[in-house]
């Protein structure tokens, strides 16, 4: 039986939604197909944040186009570029700003690939029109103002001979006017709404980077708002939104009333770790600038541990004191082929509510968990209980405080100190945080251990303390603990927010509050 010829596997094209700015916006369909990408091509309006979601393998190309800026790619450059991707049988995901056919050339991009017979999907996005005015407050329709609503470009193909808008029909034909990409034209469309009937008082509101921490919204009437526009210095991009329904937004402007909103914070833990205070940061309206000062890797040789896991019915205690110790630890117990049942024996102690809840994903609910989150709490708790004689593991870094096992040793407890991870300093670009600090854009640095303090100050590469204070000079610096915040004083500055319980929630809290109290 002759082998039949191996058939090349057919790429296809997905045409997805970014939305319009604010990463969270994209759909369900639209994150799972940018995990599964072999290719990206991607736009100027698309958050950057959303390519963590692909693969490392995947290949990004960045094919932006921005007013007033020479386009990297031309239309038909990237209309080719979708086709030759699809046709080496990758999975290319062309992501887009907004919607894909909303005033996004999604229609062009389709029919291109149709006539290179291409396969294809595309999927919708939050259109930057009503994401603009929803994250203004401003309601589109609303069944007291208005129950018609038109989009409308304001920036129509320059090579037409005529326009396809019909301003005499729309000025008074439609209750709520979305204009996209009207900014540069803002004198002319004024012009020919009222030209063509519409009240000069007509409210109008103005939003810039809709639905991300740059956003900025202006109002006035058709009258004044080209003035206050230039007066504010509002640029693209922006949508302009015409009608009544703009006086809604004293009443239901949200998101740019949020209390952290428009404060930039420095985020200085592991990439891996970053997500949870991230995420309740910017909950409250920050924008996080994401420096990790810690690259956490396994050590080169689990020897001792394996010695040690061999005997841990020898032990009484077993003490974790961070997540990554509880991480590395388990790992490596898997990947023997042990698991949570062979640690039945010793007693669990955890050194903060967020160590004991890993463990309990792991199987192990922990014995101990002291009032206070730090190792001297731990030490404490322990030798309440009586340590001399027993034998205690703790799996931790290479490099760590020694005032843990130095205090039950003292106490006679036989301490066996066994390293399952390590951490160095993250090669960071040194020079985007130096700038982000010349500049005057950070409020505030957030430290979760004494290491990122350390790290920190070192990634920022100062000739000496006094340029060091120079940059850090106004910003203000939130500590999670005692331990955390006496490295900061160590090394000259002063902590400006530290809770009273030592967990990332509360250091959000802490921080909220802090800057709620400043505003009023």
């Amino acid at each position: 039986m002759e082998d039949k010829p191996k058939v090349a596997r057919p790429g296809k094209v997905y045409l997805v939604g970014a939305g319009p700015g604010d990463p969270g916006l994209i759909t369900v369909r639209g994150k799972s197909l940018l995990e599964r990408a072999e290719v990206a091509v991607y736009d100027y309006l698309a958050s950057k944040k959303l390519l963590k979601h692909l693969p490392a393998s995947a290949e990004k190309i960045y094919v932006g186009k921005k007013g007033g800026v020479k386009h990297i790619h031309s239309q038909d450059e990237i209309n080719q570029m979708l086709v030759d991707h699809a046709r080496a049988g990758k999975m290319v995901v062309r992501l887009k700003g907004g919607d894909p056919f909303i005033f996004g050339r999604g229609g062009e991009e389709v029919e291109r690939l149709h006539q290179a017979g291409v396969s294809f999907e595309i999927v919708p996005g939050v259109t930057s029109a009503t994401a603009a005015a929803t994250y203004a407050g401003i309601p589109i329709t609303h069944r007291d103002y208005t129950a018609t609503v038109a989009f409308i470009t304001g920036h129509e193909d320059p090579t037409k001979e005529t326009s396809n808008i019909d301003w005499s029909k729309l000025a008074t034909g439609v209750g709520t006017l979305v204009v996209y990409m009207g900014i540069k034209n803002l004198p002319s469309i004024v012009e020919n709404l009222v030209k063509h009937g519409r009240d000069p008082k007509t409210p109008v509101a103005v939003v810039r980077w809709a639905s991300t921490p740059e956003q900025r919204s202006v109002v006035g009437t058709l009258e004044t708002i080209a003035e206050i526009v230039v007066e504010s210095e509002i640029k693209p991009p922006s949508l302009i939104i015409v009608g009544e329904v703009v006086t809604l937004r004293d009443t239901i402007d949200w998101f740019e009333k949020r209390v952290l909103f428009g404060k930039k914070i420095i985020v200085t833990r592991t990439r891996e770790q970053a997500s949870e205070l991230v995420a309740g940061l910017e909950e409250f309206g920050a924008d996080c600038l994401e420096y990790s000062t810690i690259n956490i890797k396994p050590i080169d040789s689990y020897k001792v541990l394996d010695g040690e896991l061999e005997r841990l019915d020898e032990y009484h205690w077993i003490l974790f004191t961070s997540l990554h110790g509880v991480k590395y630890f388990f790992e490596h117990l898997y990947a023997r082929g042990m698991d949570a049942r062979d640690v039945k024996g010793p007693e669990i102690a955890a050194v903060g509510k967020s160590t004991a809840d890993l463990l309990l994903s792991y199987g192990i609910n922990a014995d101990l968990i002291p009032s206070t989150f730090t190792g001297e709490g731990l030490a404490e708790s322990l030798l309440d209980q009586g340590v001399e004689g027993r034998n205690i593991l703790i799996p931790r870094a290479v490099k760590a405080r020694e005032i843990l096992p130095e205090t039950l040793r003292g106490a006679g407890a036989q301490v066996t100190v066994v390293p399952v991870y390590q951490n160095s300093p993250e090669e960071e670009p040194r020079k985007s945080l130096r700038k982000d600090l010349e500049e005057g854009r950070v409020d505030m640095v957030t430290f979760t251990s004494s290491s990122t303090v350390r790290n920190f100050l070192k990634m920022i590469d100062a000739e000496n303390q006094e340029e060091l204070e120079q940059l850090l000079d106004g910003v203000d610096i939130a500590a999670i603990g005692p331990i955390t915040a006496k490295t900061v004083t160590d090394s000259g500055f002063h902590v400006t927010v530290q809770p009273e319980e030592y967990t990332i929630s509360e250091l959000v809290w802490s921080i909220v509050q802090y800057y709620s109290d400043e505003k009023s």
